[in-house]
C-alpha cells in the first residue's frame, strides 16, 4: 500500500463532527482539549453544538475542520501504524497536511489558521466576493471567459470541475457566459462567504505573512504536495510562501494527485475530517485507487488496510 492522506477543506463542516471520535478515543479528545486550550476558547463546544451560523465564519471553522481532521489522523493512528508516501489538503487542508507529515506541532497549525482564518473573514468584509462552480467543458475555454471578463479560476478540483471566484457582477456575467457552451453541463453559483482563492484574498495572504514567518516550521518527513504549485516545497521559505500564496491562489488539486501518483507511486487515498469531497474527486481522478474516509468512529471502525 502506499497511501496519501488528504485533508478536509472549507465547507466540509457541519455540527457535530468529531464528536463520535471525542467520546471513543482518548488520542482524539486530546487534540480536541488542546484545541480548546491553545485558542483560550471551547472552539470544541462551537464543534459539537453550534450553531452553524457560528462555526461557518472563516475565524470559526478553518480551526474546527482542522482540529477534527487532526483527531481523526489521532484516531486512526491509534489502531493502525501506517506512515504515508505523501500528504494534500484542500486549502485550509494543507495545514492538516503539514501537520500529519511533521512540518509544525498542532499547536502552531491551529494558531496560524486562527490568523489565516480572520484575516479572510476581514477580507471578505472589505472586498465582497462569490464563486460559481463549472461542471464540464474544456478547462482552456473557461479560461479564456474568464479572462475575457477578468475573472479568477479558484479551483481545478478533477476532470470537468472547475471553481470560479471573484466580485458577484463578474460571476454572474461568467454564469450567463458560459451556459450552452460546447461540453459545460452546468453553472452553479455557490453559497459562500465571499471570493476565496481569487484575487480579493490577496491582502489576506501578505498579511499572513509574518505570521508564518515567526512559526516554527520545519522541512516534512514525507512529500506534502502543495495547493499553489501542485508540488513538494524544496526549503522551509518556499514552504511559507506557498502557504501565504494559496490564500489568493488557484488550488491545483488534480495536478497534485496526478502528481503524487507519478513520482510516490499513491495507490490508496485516506480522507481524514468531515465529508468525503476528497474522496469523491479522487473517484474522478483515479477511479482504480483504493478510497477510506476517517470521518467518524463508524467509519474507522470499519477501515480494513491492506499492508503488504
Amino acid at each position: 500500500m502506499r497511501a496519501i492522506f488528504v485533508f478536509s477543506g472549507q465547507g466540509a463542516q457541519t455540527v457535530g463532527m468529531g464528536r463520535d471520535l471525542y467520546d471513543s478515543s482518548a488520542a482524539a479528545r486530546q487534540v480536541f482539549d488542546e484545541a480548546d486550550a491553545v485558542l483560550g476558547r471551547k472552539l470544541s463546544d462551537l464543534i459539537f453544538n453550534g450553531p452553524m451560523e457560528e462555526l461557518t465564519r472563516s475565524t470559526n471553522c478553518q480551526t474546527a475542520i482542522y482540529t477534527t481532521s487532526c483527531a481523526a489522523l489521532a484516531a486512526f493512528s491509534e489502531k493502525f501504524a501506517l506512515e504515508p508516501a505523501a500528504c494534500a489538503g484542500l486549502s485550509l487542508g494543507e495545514y492538516g497536511a503539514l501537520y500529519a507529515a511533521g512540518a509544525f506541532d498542532f499547536a502552531t497549525g491551529l494558531k496560524l489558521l486562527d490568523r489565516r482564518g480572520a484575516l479572510m473573514d476581514e477580507a471578505c468584509a472589505k472586498f465582497p466576493g462569490t464563486m460559481a462552480s463549472v461542471l464540464g467543458g474544456d478547462p482552456a475555454l473557461i479560461e479564456e471567459v474568464c479572462k475575457s471578463i477578468d475573472l479568477d479560476v479558484a479551483n481545478y478540483n478533477c476532470p470537468g470541475q472547475l471553481v470560479l471566484s471573484g466580485p458577484q457582477e463578474k460571476i454572474d456575467l461568467a454564469v450567463a457566459a458560459l451556459q450552452g457552451k460546447e461540453g459545460v453541463r452546468k453553472v452553479v453559483p455557490l453559497a459562500v462567504a465571499g471570493g476565496f482563492h481569487s484575487r480579493l484574498m490577496r491582502e489576506a495572504g501578505e498579511k499572513l505573512r509574518p505570521a508564518l514567518d515567526a512559526a516554527l516550521i520545519s522541512m516534512p518527513r514525507v512529500a506534502v504536495y502543495h495547493n499553489y504549485s501542485a508540488s513538494v516545497a524544496a526549503t522551509t521559505q518556499e514552504l511559507r510562501d506557498m502557504l501565504a500564496c494559496q490564500v489568493s491562489g488557484s488550488v491545483r488539486w488534480e495536478e497534485s494527485l496526478r502528481r503524487a501518483i507519478a513520482e510516490k507511486g499513491i495507490d490508496t487515498v485516506i480522507e481524514f475530517g468531515p465529508g468525503a469531497v476528497l474522496t469523491g474527486l479522487a473517484k474522478r481522478i483515479a477511479p482504480e485507487f483504493v478510497r477510506i474516509n476517517v470521518n467518524s468512529a463508524a467509519a474507522l471502525a470499519s477501515v480494513v488496510l491492506n499492508q503488504e
